[in-house]
């Protein structure tokens, strides 16, 4: 259980990362741009963490499927990017496949 609230710790740091990137201008604004860098860090140093007692394709799948749909929920939420239903529909079909990784496979600890 240790490990899965290390890869959200991971995720939140990512999703941080990938926001303040968006809003760095290509590295011309300095606080965004920094924390772009040290998000990245700080997400690909607690990454490392469940790698060494899950298996990667579960570790990625995680990561990468719950950064999407938390990515995607703060550039709707925050910055009112718009989302139309076919997109809806694909972050509910990535959610769905993290879920039955998760609850349903057995290579993923439960």
């Amino acid at each position: 259980m240790r490990f899965y609230l290390i890869l959200a710790a991971a995720i939140l740091a990512e999703v941080v990362a990938t926001t303040a990137l968006a809003r760095s201008a290509s590295f011309t604004r300095l606080w965004p741009s920094v924390l772009a860098v040290v998000g990245y860090g700080v997400a690909f140093w607690l990454l490392s963490y469940p790698l060494r007692v899950m298996p990667t394709g579960v570790v990625y799948a995680v990561w990468s499927g719950l950064g999407i749909v938390l990515i995607t929920a703060v550039a709707w939420l925050g910055y009112g990017q718009r989302l139309d239903p076919a997109a809806i529909l694909g972050l509910g079909l990535i959610l769905a496949g993290v879920l039955v990784i998760n609850l349903l496979s057995d290579v993923a600890p439960h």
